[in-house]
């Protein structure tokens, strides 16, 4: 798929090195930047009913204040940028954030999500655009800059529906891309890989004159993510494509799993699909 629009979730409270760096990778694909500022309401405190009412009211004035700041300071920023763009603001309790970004993200081909972010935050806005668009997430580093135009990518692939989505989510990314790895962790011979794990898939992106190479790694009892953060450096890779959420959300926050753990620190920009 072509990305012709980006959905951009910020952090109201930090933003501007995340904004530059989508404006940067908007300009170079000619997409369109879809900005969306989040502010997250403060805990209510605890105390005397109506001081806490009239001190309530205040926080929630000064959040709106700050939001709006925001929203007028991004607009300013990306005016000069020749981009096609807009900017919007939203208030949310933080158990609805997901929610609002996954509405949001509907209207998108993609939605990208940067370093600054509050954690929590940053985890909702992950998990809306995953499991309430239908839409792939691109997670940016502090290493290397994102692009949508990468040279070098690396397919994680076990032959999930999860992991044939991504790879067909990225076929465009891919046909225009120098090299893409096709890169299968501690694989086994079985109906789903085949007698030569990897050479199904190879051959499909390959009909699409993708230029493609299978690496079969061993994981050494090393965690599944490490394998693929350290073979995605060796190959100078711009990209790891992967499908997220094999195993259902609880199962991730509670056990751990690859998709948690490349959320949590990606070494190089990854673009995940559910």
């Amino acid at each position: 798929m072509t990305y012709k629009t980006v959905l951009l979730v910020l952090d109201a409270n930090q933003y501007e090195a995340d904004l530059s760096a989508a404006a940067d990778l908007c300009a170079a694909a000619d997409a369109h930047l879809s900005v969306l500022l989040v502010k997250v309401a403060a805990p209510p405190q605890f105390g005397d009913y109506a001081a806490l009412s009239v001190a309530w009211l205040d926080v929630q004035a000064a959040e709106f204040q700050q939001l709006d700041k925001a929203v007028v300071a991004a607009r300013t920023t990306l005016k000069d940028r020749g981009l096609s763009f807009e900017v919007a603001g939203e208030y949310t309790e933080p158990a609805w954030a997901d929610d609002l970004v996954g509405e949001r993200a509907r209207y998108a081909d993609v939605t990208l999500i940067g370093t600054s972010m509050d954690p929590s935050l940053r985890v909702r806005a992950i998990e809306g655009a995953l499991f309430y668009s239908a839409r792939p997430v691109l997670l940016t580093t502090h290493r290397q800059s994102v692009t949508l135009l990468p040279k070098r990518i690396l397919l994680a692939w076990n032959s999930s529906f999860e992991s044939t989505r991504a790879a067909r989510e990225a076929l465009d990314m891919m046909k225009n891309a120098e090299s893409v790895n096709v890169v299968l962790v501690d694989p086994t011979a079985s109906r789903w890989n085949g007698h030569e794990p990897g050479a199904h898939v190879a051959t499909y992106l390959a009909r699409h004159g993708v230029k493609v190479t299978v690496d079969r790694l061993p994981s050494a009892e090393r965690p599944v993510n490490e394998v693929l953060n350290e073979h995605a450096i060796d190959t100078s890779a711009d990209l790891i494509v992967i499908g997220a959420y094999g195993h259902t959300r609880l199962r991730e926050r509670i056990f751990g799993g690859v998709t948690k753990a490349m959320i949590e620190a990606p070494v190089v920009p990854v673009l995940m699909v559910r």
